[in-house]
């Protein structure tokens, strides 16, 4: 066996009219994620995580901001190809471990969906993925809700 660790951050700016992607979900919030695709920033931290333990560079090499085929594209597809390429090395997913930084929306009750909504699209369970949230306690551009942010770690293992 071999295992493999990969890191993975993110962050979008929240502006009024855009969803706030997070997770695979729609959460309600009165600003959303402003980005290339829906602006998921929970789900792109985990692919740059996934991609990094499987040393297949970063997000933007495999989905390119400047590539009109992901303007507003689902980021659950852009999960799900990366997991064809983590699998196509012959990796398994260990665990996902992440978090979310933001000021507001308070996001406890949406973590469950999340996490169905992630390891359906993974094609794991539940158990392998924890999704935790944070403030910055009022600092920063997560803190002035300018911005969201997400951080992601996780474990592949060779099959």
């Amino acid at each position: 066996m071999s295992f493999r660790v990969g890191i993975g951050y993110d962050v979008h700016k929240l502006k009024t009219g855009f969803d706030l992607s997070l997770g695979g979900i729609v959460v309600p919030h009165n600003k959303g994620t402003i980005g290339h695709s829906d602006g998921d920033v929970l789900i792109h931290a985990i692919i740059d995580a996934l991609l990094g333990a499987a040393n297949l560079n970063d997000i933007g090499t495999h989905f390119p901001d400047t590539d009109i085929k992901y303007k507003g594209i689902d980021s659950k597809v852009l999960l799900q190809e990366t997991t064809r390429l983590i699998h196509k090395k012959r990796y398994s997913i260990i665990n996902i471990d992440s978090t979310i930084c933001l000021q507001t929306p308070k996001i406890k009750e949406y973590i469950p969906a999340m996490r169905i909504q992630l390891a359906n699209t993974l094609q794991i369970k539940e158990e392998q993925i924890s999704v935790k949230a944070t403030t910055t306690e009022r600092l920063g551009f997560a803190g002035r809700e300018e911005g969201v942010s997400a951080y992601a770690i996780v474990l592949l293992n060779s099959v």
